[in-house]
């Protein structure tokens, strides 16, 4: 960064500059952690030579700033899960509603919400990229941007199929219904992280106007983008920016983003759970089950971690099942881990 001529390339160096300090608030928080141990161990050894009152009283200090200190170590080994090539990377996460047409699309839109409100709470910036509404209600497909440091280190840990079972607000028999909806998580990657090249001939560009509540711009030009890759047919779409240029620009990074998971993939096709093969959004393939009734529980059939606390997990209170995710490994759904190789 002291080179001359450093700021000669603006992005580049704004790049650079976000991953030193990305990586200053690591070493920082390590050094201060080094720090509060020596204190502890110091004031352990005092309390251990002081008797009567002020011995108590030490030993209940040194009890309270150890609980505070494993608190942050734990967050300290979280952290250090998240070795992955992409996981400091922003996250492009994408809610698919399944079969079930209104049921699912309003599930669709409470994961919507949830994981809005799990971003806030991390410290992330949400920004909605596409968003096609449900017919009657709810949402069909929805893709988040999640901006900040470990978005996709974290939220990979939701790929997968989610399984709603709830009395149905739509159903006036007040029956019992079950949907489902399928989550993918790709890491945000840049041009220079992957050699994938999507020739002019390869891609169809498709222009139309963006939803939303209106106002002097929206839905009054053809803004929004969705981009097609023919041979694979896979499509990425756009339309949270007023400019087509814009739009077309990030729509090729999601397309490019999805391309590289897929290509990574094929390279590991013996390990599960990967783009594409999420599982069919049905019985038997969800990651994690949401019960309303006739009882309460959000169980991750993954990691077992449960709870019965609906309303927090609704509200954004994920980062119980994330952590048991990481810190169980969960190699079947880990897109940067390779299986162990067997001893020669």
């Amino acid at each position: 960064m002291s080179a001359p001529g450093f700021w000669d390339q603006p992005e580049e160096a704004q790049r650079l500059s976000s991953e030193v300090s990305r990586l200053r608030r690591i070493t920082d928080s390590m050094e201060a952690l080094r720090g509060e141990v020596e204190d502890v161990q110091t004031l352990a050894e005092l309390a251990a030579e002081e008797e009567g009152p002020n011995g108590e009283a030490a030993a209940a200090e040194v009890e309270s700033l150890t609980a505070a200190l494993t608190e942050k170590m734990d967050r300290v080994e979280l952290q250090s899960f998240l070795n992955g090539p992409y996981d400091s990377r922003n996250a492009i996460l994408t809610v698919h509603a399944g079969a079930g047409g209104t049921e699912s699309c309003d599930w669709a839109e409470m994961l919507f919400r949830m994981y809005s409100r799990w971003a806030e709470r991390s410290g992330y910036t949400v920004e909605v990229q596409d968003l096609q509404e449900g017919e009657e209600a709810g949402v069909s497909r929805v893709t988040l941007r999640l901006v900040g440091d470990n978005a996709y280190g974290y939220a990979k840990a939701e790929r997968g199929v989610h399984r709603l079972v709830r009395i149905s607000p739509f159903d006036s028999a007040k029956r019992r219904h079950t949907s489902f909806c399928s989550v993918d998580v790709l890491a945000e990657i840049e041009d220079n992280d992957t050699e994938v090249v999507i020739p002019d001939e390869e891609l169809r560009v498709d222009t139309y106007r963006a939803s939303g509540k209106g106002g002097q711009h929206v839905n009054k030009t053809d803004s929004a983008v969705r981009l097609t890759h023919l041979p694979t047919g896979i499509v990425a779409a756009c339309q949270n920016e007023r400019s087509q240029h814009k739009n077309k620009a990030t729509a090729l990074r999601m397309l490019k983003a999805r391309l590289h998971e897929q290509r990574e993939d094929e390279k590991r096709s013996e390990m599960e759970k990967f783009y594409g093969e999420k599982g069919e959004m049905a019985w038997g393939n969800q990651i994690r089950s949401y019960v309303f009734q006739p009882y309460q529980m959000v169980k991750d059939l993954r990691t077992g971690e449960e709870t019965s606390n609906i309303q927090a997990v609704m509200d954004g209170d994920l980062d119980p099942f994330i952590h048991a995710w990481l810190r169980a490994g969960c190699p079947n759904s880990r897109a940067d881990a390779l299986p162990a190789e067997e001893p020669a």
